[in-house]
């Protein structure tokens, strides 16, 4: 048994698409240790609902991995550290292959909510081209968020340097207001907000509102935000909510039984400001 196969068994898969989750999130801890050992970690930070599930223990599987850099430089591309997180891999007992993702294929969710100087590539097993993982590196990024170190121990010890909870929380309510879409919800976006209400995590509006401006061009004040949110939150149909997050839970679904309209904009009401 390889490396990897002993992550993924550490994980306690129990059925097909648990395995498949346990894989994916396998893959983001090996990228992990090969961007450290590259030094990526001094010029970017991890955000987005991968951080939140490796580092702070929210109850779902995640797809994808995305970065920011810490400072506007043009001379970082995630391209150099491919060959990090390739030998990383390796290391492990699996080969892999990454690709750069052509935007032209997005679909009409994915795309609306990348800035065009944003590199995307998907890191995929050559023996097992359907497991793969997209990473992404907003190279021109809004500012104004702190960052942390954290600890992961496998597939060995490394450091991550990581956007902090409440701006996490400020770029997950950017995407829950303004992401696009028409039949395909993103459910995991309400799953993380409700994780930050119930643990209290403040959340920077001072940063949301750069995110606002720098990707949607408009800016809000915080009654104006919030009037956006509740409408989000009062309109969107909730059975697609929860068909988006199902495939990312494990198999105890009655987490989920609360969830209406009116639970989301109960939630709404209790979010604390930075």
């Amino acid at each position: 048994m390889t490396i990897f196969d002993e992550m993924v068994e550490e994980l306690h898969p129990k059925t097909p698409n648990e395995r498949v989750n346990a894989k994916h999130e396998v893959m983001q801890q090996i990228a992990l240790a090969g961007l450290w050992q590259g030094g990526f970690f001094e010029h970017a930070a991890f955000y987005g609902g991968t951080c939140l599930r490796l580092f702070h223990g929210v109850r779902r599987f995640s797809e994808d991995m995305d970065f920011t850099q810490t400072e506007k430089n043009p001379n970082i591309h995630l391209e150099d550290y491919f060959p990090h997180i390739i030998e990383a891999f390796k290391l492990t007992g699996r080969e892999i292959s990454i690709t750069k993702k052509d935007k032209k294929t997005f679909g009409k969710v994915e795309s609306a909510f990348l800035k065009d100087n944003t590199d995307v590539f998907d890191i995929a097993f050559q023996t097992e081209k359907t497991i793969k993982v997209k990473i992404e590196l907003d190279t021109n990024p809004p500012l104004g968020f702190d960052t942390e170190q954290k600890v992961l121990h496998k597939p060995f010890s490394f450091m991550v340097r990581c956007v902090t909870l409440p701006d996490l929380y400020a770029g997950k309510m950017h995407a829950l207001a303004f992401r696009i879409w028409k039949t395909r919800v993103k459910g995991r976006d309400w799953y993380d907000f409700e994780w930050y209400v119930a643990n209290k995590i403040p959340l920077d509006f001072a940063h949301l509102q750069q995110r606002i401006k720098e990707f949607n061009g408009i800016e809000l004040t915080r009654d104006s935000f919030m009037q956006a949110l509740r409408e989000r939150l009062a309109n969107t149909d909730i059975s697609l909510v929860k068909e988006d997050v199902l495939r990312f839970l494990r198999a105890d679904l009655r987490e989920l039984d609360i969830w209406s309209n009116d639970y989301f904009l109960m939630l709404a009401d209790k979010i604390v400001f930075l």
